[in-house]
């Protein structure tokens, strides 16, 4: 009882915990933060992304990514270091039983008679158990639990990573099936023109200027196609990797429209942030962590006081071991003070205060980079939706062209060389209009994991530690 109430009493040395004022301002730098929709966080990705062939590809992600698998293992691997740590606050308990015997020769004794002796114990006991006055234990038993929690956040937040990552990386193969597709009937449009030319110049109704031009148009589109299927393997290749599995052929996808795939979201204020990305939780457990062990640091000034007793039986003789008598016990606390340690104490006060600036600036610049990339994402989303619907007014402008060239070549009232450019204006805006397209919507996937896109479905799927009350 007078071990419970000391410990009752003791103090903790960490300095008192006070989140840092915010770096950002209170609202967002673009106009586009009074978009209506969704809060993201508990909006759970499969809600978010509702393409059923994506949806399969991200939940194969996360059954076999090797990256979020490792970043799991890593939330395991701090729940053990914290169990480890906080067996410290308690006695460690333990029973033995020895037993010896021994003869002494008689030159060795001053009966001059050998002589045989034996001990036999059973004991119960405590070894080096410290008091904890000064919280140093504590300390650093928080430490370690905030490391946990900031690695599990960790891990909440490489899953809105990986959820992220194969949505964008679905978006480009998407996006170069489309623009192969475009590029091979463009090839194969060209293929039958360059044959027509082919044999109007043998009949000697072409010339072999057009041939050579018809001929520049197909080479053209042939190389643009052998370029995009390159890019479109590797697109594959990428994506295997994310999804720890390859994708194998996927099925063709008509285009989509990008405003029926995806639910518009609201951004919120910025210091929403605090509570809904991953990453700046795991780097404020961190900081609290530093405050802890900032106070371990400073208990190592004073007294430690330790424990070590054990209570049992002692007999010289095995069988009267339970006898009457028998019962032997020590009780031997420790105080330790250190005087002269060249300076070791106190350099590791230092060091400590030094980590919690180090954690301070770092919880700083996560919330600075995280309002950077929903600034960034809102932005864009004003200016890509722009530009698409500018490629499309493009797009209406060079099929028009092109038609009307291929008139005028037709009646003789223009050269062939119209006809030409106007073909390349069109291949190339065709490309650019899906490049735009596909732009907005790896916008509204950052977007998405910029807010802290499901964090709150994740976290309720995950089994999170319970934090402690910060001092």
């Amino acid at each position: 009882m007078v071990v419970v109430a000391l410990c009752s009493g003791c103090t903790s040395l960490a300095p008192q915990y006070e989140a840092p004022p915010s770096p950002v301002p209170a609202a967002w730098l673009d106009t586009a933060q009074d978009l209506q929709g969704r809060p993201a966080p508990s909006l759970a990705w499969n809600d978010y992304f509702t393409d059923p062939l994506l949806q399969q590809l991200i939940q194969t992600a996360l059954d076999n990514n090797r990256d979020l698998r490792v970043a799991l293992l890593r939330v395991e691997e701090a729940r053990a270091a914290h169990q480890i740590q906080r067996a410290d606050l308690f006695p460690q308990v333990n029973a033995g039983a020895q037993g010896a015997r021994a003869r002494v020769p008689g030159d060795l004794n001053m009966s001059g008679n050998p002589v045989t002796s034996g001990e036999y114990r059973a004991e119960i006991g405590v070894s080096s158990w410290e008091l904890d006055l000064w919280g140093r234990v504590r300390n650093l038993n928080d430490s370690a639990l905030q490391q946990w929690l900031a690695t599990e956040a960790g891990s909440q937040a490489a899953h809105t990573a990986l959820v992220a990552q194969v949505a964008d990386a679905y978006l480009g193969v998407r996006d170069l099936s489309e623009r192969v597709a475009l590029t091979q009937h463009t090839v194969e449009s060209r293929q039958e023109s360059f044959r027509i030319f082919s044999r109007r110049f043998e009949v000697g109704s072409a010339s072999k200027l057009e041939l050579t031009q018809v001929q520049v148009l197909l080479n053209q589109a042939q190389t643009l196609l052998a370029q995009l299927e390159q890019a479109y393997a590797a697109q594959i290749h990428a994506l295997g990797l994310l999804i720890g599995a390859h994708p194998g052929p996927l099925p063709e996808a008509a285009p989509f429209d990008e405003t029926l795939v995806l639910a518009d979201l609201a951004p919120g204020l910025p210091s929403e942030l605090l509570a809904a990305r991953p990453d700046i939780q795991a780097a404020e457990h961190r900081l609290i962590a530093a405050h802890a062990n900032i106070g371990a640091a400073r208990a190592a000034f004073f007294p430690r006081i330790a424990l070590t007793g054990n209570v049992g039986t002692v007999s010289a003789e095995l069988d009267g071991l339970f006898s009457s008598g028998s019962r032997a016990w020590s009780f031997v606390p420790v105080v330790s003070l250190p005087i002269f340690d060249g300076g070791l104490r106190q350099a590791n006060l230092e060091l400590s205060e030094v980590r919690r600036h180090i954690a301070v600036a770092e919880y700083e610049k996560s919330i600075q980079t995280a309002f950077r990339e929903v600034s960034d994402a809102l932005s864009a989303r004003r200016w890509l939706t722009e530009q698409r619907d500018l490629q499309r007014t493009a797009l209406t402008i060079a099929q028009e062209r092109a038609r009307l060239s291929q008139l005028r070549y037709d009646s003789g009232s223009a050269p062939f060389l119209e006809v030409l450019d106007a073909q390349r204006e069109l291949l190339s805006t065709e490309q650019q209009l899906v490049q735009a397209r596909s732009a907005l919507l790896s916008n509204q996937v950052a977007l998405y994991a910029a807010l802290g896109g499901g964090t709150q479905s994740t976290a309720q799927d995950t089994a999170a530690p319970t934090s402690a009350s910060p001092r």
